[in-house]
């Protein structure tokens, strides 16, 4: 499936020179969205895992019906501060400064076979923070799942040694 045509590009957003990437459209699109959670999905059995991981927000948006099809467990990886039990945590650099992620303590097991997910794939901070909290944990990260690639960003070589997975790639 030609997944880009549900993707609406906002010409300068958030700043002057950014072609945002809006996945709303593809979401909006009952039989479209499905169809890229059922392809996501095979990926994630391809990869033998049992345990699905996502960053908030839109990490929610693919990771849980991943989960719920395959009948895997799912993390929520959310912003220190709003998971009620102890927790693991992290802090990474943004663009513009820097963020936390923090994982409930007891999520991942020794062993987990982890794939994390995601909307889009950039500079590759987020996941990378998350591969963290998975790994210290004891979890093993088999691959990371994304709607969207931003082949054109450099992510350097933190992601090297990790499998990824793309519906679509924009170079």
């Amino acid at each position: 499936m030609d997944y880009k045509q549900h993707i609406k590009i906002i010409e300068d957003y958030p700043t002057e020179g950014v072609q945002f990437k809006d996945i709303t459209p593809l979401l909006q699109n009952g039989e479209v969205y499905k169809q890229a959670i059922d392809d996501l999905a095979e990926y994630v059995k391809s990869r033998n895992a049992n345990v699905i991981a996502g960053p908030e927000a839109r990490g929610f948006v693919l990771g849980c019906p991943i989960a719920y099809t395959l009948q895997k467990s799912f993390v929520p990886v959310r912003k220190a501060g709003k998971l009620p039990r102890p927790v693991v945590e992290t802090h990474y650099g943004l663009e513009y400064g820097k963020a936390s992620l923090a994982i409930h303590s007891d999520a991942i097991q020794p062993g987990d076979r982890v794939i994390i997910t995601d909307d889009l794939l950039a500079t590759g901070g987020t996941i990378e923070a998350t591969i963290q909290l998975v790994e210290e944990l004891g979890g093993a990260v088999v691959g990371c799942a994304f709607l969207i690639e931003l082949a054109y960003i450099d992510r350097g070589e933190e992601l090297q040694d990790y499998d990824v997975f793309s519906l679509m790639t924009y170079y």
